[in-house]
């Protein structure tokens, strides 16, 4: 049976988001028919975004093909090759990218993380983190040692569930109340981000006039097969959406330096997403590793970063600082919940959005669960770190284009409200009517990569492009097992 799909709506979206050239979304083909099952589009947005991500990659071997004419020309057209892109796969890598080959994976999930009842409604605790379990302990009045889901479900029973997020976010915490996307559409925060762009796109800086007409003093090193072969990315992120990011640009040939400070760690999501990075750690709070530091933003191309919205400003790392330091710097950045309104500095995760922004409450009103009921994958997380990769490659194109430095800004709950508008057709909401065969041998590359966990086999690529090439020639590491250097 024939089905049609939303996909190009999230397409021209998140295209027109990203100020891209209309004429070229019809490079984009998808295959593989059927869809996860949910409330919700969720292989159309996953589908999409990977599409879109895609289509700035097929924009700049555009451009490649042309950076020896002499004389450059600015408005020299550019022939785009084909962007195809499966939907099965899309889905696949918004779960995981990887199959362990003899050893297993530690948990997603800290053992109190979850969903709990309160005394008037649904609250979610996301404890991942050593300190976030600590405030959301603290705040339950549990100690450590006697913490277990069934004295955190005792004591959250109590607690009026507004009242206990607020407490938790004041002390340090990570939670989220569900609400009903009419209760967020009226909340201070949804309404804030009512007025959010998608993307806020900001031109920072204009380089100075190129010697060379048509072209700015940042050229462009790669090639149509490797696009991104000499671009550095500076990669200030964590779990999960900015090293999906980081992640597909080092699939086209970029450099990757993850910082981290020291002790932090996110085992579960590692070997997914550290794939083809260097990974390094620095203390921002010591002034040799901020000099350091220092020198590596300077030469670095683009900085792709998820810390809360005033993070780098404490840290004498804000946007002057770093524009200051980098005239040319691409600036990408992500956060929860929008750059706007009261909860823009509030620490969030993929899990807190959909809790928040009516996802999870939609789900189990679509299910008839009872209890919430989200995505079948972290469709925020994913989709957004594709929009961010895509934000970097196009400005790559500008900069190079016209000398134009651009600021991009996007956020998860930005992209659930884009995901809340596109509600999955009646046939695909059934789990036993995704029309999605399960993964077998045949979906996975043959070579054995040998990560700093243990060896894994690769889902192959969801993405093609005619004439480039996606891979990886660095296995995924542990985070501070290379020197913090370009």
């Amino acid at each position: 049976m024939a089905h049609t799909f939303s996909f190009d709506g999230f397409v021209d979206e998140i295209w027109h988001a990203l100020d891209g050239d209309p004429a070229f979304s019809p490079a984009i083909k998808q295959t593989s028919p059927g869809a996860l099952p949910s409330a919700f589009a969720v292989t159309d947005l996953a589908t999409a975004s990977i599409a879109t991500a895609g289509l700035a990659i097929a924009e700049l071997a555009g451009l490649l093909q042309h950076k020896d004419t002499h004389p450059p020309q600015a408005d020299m057209p550019t022939n785009i090759p084909q962007v195809r892109v499966d939907r099965r796969l899309a889905s696949a890598w918004f779960s995981s990218s990887y199959r362990p080959v003899g050893w297993t994976p530690a948990p997603t999930w800290n053992a109190i993380a979850g969903d709990y009842q309160g005394e008037d409604g649904w609250i979610r605790l996301h404890t991942n983190a050593p300190h976030h379990r600590k405030a959301a302990l603290a705040v339950l009045g549990i100690a450590p040692c006697d913490a277990n889901r069934e004295t955190v479900a005792a004591t959250v029973a109590n607690w009026p569930i507004n009242a206990l997020e607020t407490a938790i976010v004041e002390k340090g915490g990570c939670a989220a109340a569900m609400r009903s996307i009419r209760e967020w559409q009226t909340h201070p925060q949804g309404l804030a981000l009512s007025n959010d762009p998608l993307i806020h796109v900001t031109k920072t800086t204009n380089l100075p006039a190129p010697k060379t007409p048509g072209t700015s003093q940042y050229g462009l090193s790669g090639s149509v097969e490797r696009p991104l072969a000499g671009v550095r990315v500076l990669d200030l992120t964590r779990v999960l959406a900015g090293p999906v990011a980081t992640r597909f640009l080092a699939g086209f040939g970029a450099d990757i330096l993850r910082i981290d400070p020291p002790e932090w760690d996110e085992p579960s999501a590692l070997p997914d997403v550290a794939l083809g990075k260097r990974c390094a750690r620095l203390d921002l709070h010591e002034d040799h590793d901020r000099d350091l530091f220092r020198t590596l933003l300077a030469k670095a191309d683009i900085l792709v970063h998820g810390y809360r919205a005033d993070a780098l400003d404490h840290l004498g790392f804000g946007s002057e600082a770093r524009r200051a330091l980098n005239p040319g710097l691409i600036d990408v950045a992500l956060n929860a919940y929008g750059w706007r309104g009261p909860w823009q500095f509030r620490r969030g995760f993929d899990s807190l959005v959909q809790m928040s922004s009516g996802i999870a409450d939609a789900g189990m009103q679509t299910y008839k669960s009872d209890r919430p009921r989200p995505l079948p994958v972290q469709a925020l997380d994913h989709a957004t770190g594709y929009i961010l990769a895509a934000c970097a490659i196009r400005g790559v194109i500008e900069r190079h284009r016209n000398g134009h430095v651009h600021q991009y800004r996007t956020s998860l709950a930005r992209v659930a409200a884009l995901l809340c508008q596109h509600r999955a057709k009646a046939d695909f909401k059934s789990p036993s009517n995704s029309s999605f065969s399960e993964l077998g041998d045949a979906d996975y590359r043959q070579a054995v990569e040998q990560t700093g966990w243990g060896k894994v086999q690769r889902l192959l690529p969801p993405l093609e492009i005619d004439g480039v090439s996606i891979g990886w020639t660095i296995p995924a590491k542990h985070l501070g097992s290379s020197p913090p250097q370009w």
